[in-house]
């Protein structure tokens, strides 16, 4: 009976380790004015950086959350183009750390940054789903 309790704490710290670190997957969702990401778990100091089909470009911050970027005004129509970074709470070694180091600013361990970059696509001025890019996609097929 020892060898099964032994066996399902090795199994429970194995399968929570591996659940632990599963990188963060944000998925990008939206309305006819805004974007945003679900699945926002483990991201902080997030930046998403917009680039509207005019040359526009702006930046959208949020310390704890994910980024939403609304549209203003009267948008153009075309395709928009984002990049998201984020800090992550996996803590990596800082590749520029020094054990020389004096004056204490230099930290051993930063946390892991994270990218992504994407697309939507603004028509009339809202923005499409993506059940509607991909039925415009199949027409021109």
């Amino acid at each position: 009976m020892k060898f099964v309790y032994v066996f399902s704490a090795i199994l429970t710290l194995l399968f929570g380790s591996i659940a632990w670190a599963q990188a963060p997957d944000p998925v990008q969702r939206n309305n006819s004015r805004a974007v945003w990401f679900e699945n926002w778990i483990g991201l902080e100091n997030a930046n998403m950086r917009v680039a509207s089909p005019d040359g526009e470009i702006r930046d959208v911050f949020s310390e704890q959350g994910t980024p939403v970027y609304e549209l203003t005004g009267a948008a153009p129509d075309g395709v928009y183009r984002y990049e998201l970074r984020a800090q992550t709470d996996e803590l990596v070694k800082n590749r520029n750390y020094s054990s020389n180091n004096i004056s204490g600013e230099e930290k051993e361990f930063v946390p892991k940054a994270f990218y992504r970059s994407g697309v939507f696509v603004v028509r009339g001025g809202a923005i499409l789903r993506p059940e509607e890019m991909q039925e415009e996609e199949e027409e021109r097929e």
